[in-house]
């Protein structure tokens, strides 16, 4: 029998609510979302409201409706068993409708009739763009011009209105912060923002049940960590390990520094598009931080690799951020342990290059 065919997904049944204690939640600072994360520090608990497991519950339940419960699929990498977690197939093409349907769900009425803008290279883009067209409010998406164009198009297909920048040149935060300032649009972070956090960690939920409770390790794609930060609340008993592009791993040096350190001015070009985040943000570090999470960056032709990987064994079409986590685990820099759940987290990718990547002789 195929891999494909003994490929299984574990079931649908309705979401179930998991709770811990505040002590091993890794609670974390909350701020006010802002496009202006420089100056951001994380301030005293005590006098901040904060994000927590509670939150990515509150989500799951708002959220339920709006969102597919995705597929944890069994694989298999140097003889021992993985799960693949297929974000990829998630309404969209990515993970992010999860955050930016609970975001856009906790507008007030004022604030949808105001619209909302949000930057991304693609997958963010399309998720608010589908958010903000179910719940009727307009979009407007700041853009990279060099984002692959089935994201463009996506979002374009869902009716946002779409504004390009140059990502070496310009300041995507800045751009959104003067449109929010003109036309009165509630800026939505692509990972700044506590509800954006408990929204995608609305996937660790889905993996403790479909998995029967914690897995002993999750491996995420990490661009700004959003989704990583989410599963860590989420699922607190799991060890959490998270993957960027080389060049690209910010968060990577900030965890081993202890504080927020920025992409270099010369980062090199990657294929991982998605996972392109100059900067992390206090949120998304100090989670990550507090759950001792550990990082490692991979390589384009370890992305392609994984694609391949994906695209073979399981007929899953994989775009190279959303394979970062399984390149990780199948080039050996990360050794696999038995019952590993490795996130998949997008699958909007040009068709050529796809299959130029995926190519036998690649």
């Amino acid at each position: 029998m195929g891999q494909r065919e003994r490929d299984i997904c574990r079931g649908y049944p309705t979401v179930k609510i998991f709770w811990t204690s505040k002590v091993n939640s890794g609670l974390v600072c909350r701020q006010t979302a802002t496009v202006d994360r420089k100056d951001c520090k994380i301030r005293d608990l005590a006098q901040d409201v904060i994000v927590g497991r509670d939150d990515v519950v509150a989500a799951a339940e708002r959220i339920g409706g709006f969102v597919e419960k995705t597929p944890l699929i069994e694989s298999e990498i140097g003889g021992t068993r993985v799960w693949l977690k297929c974000e990829c197939l998630q309404t969209g093409g990515a993970f992010k409708l999860r955050g930016a349907t609970n975001r856009l769900l906790q507008l007030s009425e004022d604030e949808r009739a105001r619209g909302v803008v949000a930057f991304s290279s693609g997958n963010h883009a399309r998720g608010v763009a589908i958010a903000a067209g179910r719940l009727g409010i307009k979009a407007i998406i700041v853009m990279p011009a060099d984002a692959p164009q089935v994201k463009v198009d996506g979002t374009r297909a869902e009716g946002a209105q779409i504004i390009f920048y140059d990502r070496r040149t310009e300041s995507r935060e800045a751009i959104a912060a003067q449109i929010s300032e003109e036309t009165g649009a509630v800026v939505v972070p692509s990972f700044d923002d506590p509800a954006i956090v408990a929204g995608q960690g609305t996937a660790g939920l889905d993996i403790l049940e479909q998995f029967g409770g914690a897995p002993p390790r999750i491996v995420v794609p990490c661009g700004g960590g959003g989704l990583a930060s989410g599963i860590a609340l989420a699922v607190p008993d799991a060890e959490i390990v998270i993957v960027e592009p080389d060049g690209w791993d910010d968060m990577k040096h900030s965890l081993e520094q202890g504080e927020i350190v920025p992409v270099a001015p010369d980062a090199p070009t990657t294929i991982l598009d998605a996972l392109q985040t100059p900067r992390v943000s206090p949120i998304t570090f100090g989670i990550l931080k507090a759950r001792k999470a550990s990082a490692l960056s991979v390589s384009d032709d370890e992305a392609a690799a994984a694609m391949r990987f994906a695209w073979e064994r399981h007929g899953l079409t994989v775009e190279p951020g959303g394979a970062a986590a399984l390149a990780a685990v199948l080039s050996g820099k990360l050794s696999p342990v038995e019952d590993t759940v490795v996130v998949v987290s997008g699958g909007n990718v040009d068709p050529e290059l796809h299959a130029r990547l995926t190519a036998q002789d690649a």
